[in-house]
């Protein structure tokens, strides 16, 4: 009995740790996406560093990416920037991987 209370708890500490590597990347992520609008509408580095804050705020506010993205879309349309959702999704994937590497090697 003691060993499947032992592997169950194994797993869930699995799944916390995966969890908080997963939030840490697309943190991450959206901090490089923040870079990237931010060289694409010209924002200062400290628009920029507002702009990486409510991509954060924003993803939180539901599941998926769909927030993020729609968001970064009207975003740069507003500013007069063309970009495609299939863009900015490709744009996402990117940062996503550079963030999971970089996070990766932090521990």
């Amino acid at each position: 009995m003691a060993g499947f209370s032992d592997r169950e708890d194994a797993l869930e500490n699995k799944f916390a740790f995966d969890e908080e590597k997963r939030f840490r990347a697309e943190a991450r992520r959206n901090k490089l996406l923040a870079a990237w609008v931010g060289q694409r509408t010209k924002l200062s580095p400290e628009e920029t560093a507002q702009y990486a804050a409510e991509l954060i705020q924003s993803d939180l506010k539901t599941p998926g990416d769909n927030d993020v993205l729609q968001k970064i879309v009207a975003d740069l349309k507003a500013k007069g920037v063309v970009a495609s959702d299939s863009e900015v999704r490709a744009e996402m994937t990117r940062c996503y991987q550079i963030a999971a590497t970089q996070t990766a090697s932090e521990g």
